[in-house]
């Protein structure tokens, strides 16, 4: 019961954050004019956040139950997205999807049971398949990206389980943070130090996008009562990198996107993949 408390006292605090950003942007953009290129696109994103949010928060707001059931729906269909991308068997595919219900069902059943003894055991288990069919060909890629899989989806997505509040404000702080990385490249990221790329990866991912990421998520968490120096900036770093991160994924496999069903963002890994490290991050600092 205390677990529901508490993460009901910061979906308590979050929701109100989170009407007005959407009553506010939904507001803005019914104001743009009918000729601007990026209309439809950002009614897209508004569309997909205000049914995102509700089900982020209200899962949360059951406790270590329903983050489990948001991790384990999250994590299964995001590995699905990952194995097409990265063109891994059948077999593969069931070790992640297997771990994606696990890993999260095990934080929540057996808390402190995710621990290095986990680690070794998905080792094995992504190096499996591979080695039972003797594939010498493909083997080696075969398990180190399963196990790089392993790594940056279900593994981070128990931390919706642990972290309990400190999840709410991390996945506000990320919503947040990704609109104001988008705010701060749009308004000081057409010339000058700031424009400047921060990797090749990702050219429209600028210095100015991480000004504004930057004060998005102190200000959000701020508001909900979590911020620390050390969580502020295990939440930017994630909304930095993760991003960088799937680019780096998406660049050498050749897609555009992870997938084509979430209105206005792709994939739901191009919607969280600033989320998986912020989690994972969060995890540490607060461990």
């Amino acid at each position: 019961m205390s677990g529901v408390l508490i993460a009901g006292e910061a979906v308590g605090r979050a929701v109100p954050l989170v009407a007005g950003a959407l009553g506010a942007s939904g507001i803005a953009l019914a104001a743009l004019p009918a000729r601007l290129a990026m209309r439809a696109e950002l009614r897209k994103r508004w569309r997909t956040w205000a049914i995102a949010a509700p089900v982020f928060l209200g899962s949360l707001f059951l406790g270590a139950g329903g983050a489990f059931a948001l991790a384990a729906a999250l994590g299964v269909t995001a590995v699905s997205e990952y194995v097409r991308m990265a063109g891994l068997p059948r077999a593969e595919h069931a070790v992640l999807a297997l771990a994606a219900v696990v890993l999260p069902a095990l934080a929540w059943l057996v808390p402190g049971a995710v621990d290095l003894r986990v680690v070794a055991l998905l080792l094995v288990a992504a190096a499996l398949p591979a080695l039972l069919a003797g594939d010498h060909e493909r083997g080696f890629t075969r398990s180190a990206r399963t196990v790089f899989a392993l790594l940056w989806i279900p593994l981070p997505l128990t931390g919706l389980v642990v972290l309990q509040d400190t999840a709410v404000a991390v996945g506000l702080a990320v919503a947040l943070g990704d609109v104001g990385a988008w705010c701060g490249g749009t308004a000081l990221g057409r010339r000058g130090p700031l424009a400047r790329p921060l990797s090749p990866l990702s050219p429209s991912k600028t210095w100015a996008g991480v000004l504004g990421a930057a004060g998005a998520t102190g200000l959000a968490l701020a508001a909900v009562g979590a911020f620390t120096p050390l969580l502020w900036a295990a939440v930017l770093i994630g909304c930095v990198l993760g991003d960088l991160l799937e680019s780096m994924v998406k660049r050498e496999v050749g897609v555009k996107d992870a997938g084509s069903w979430l209105p206005g963002f792709g994939g739901l890994l191009d919607r969280i993949d600033s989320l998986l490290l912020a989690l994972l991050l969060a995890m540490v600092v607060t461990a």
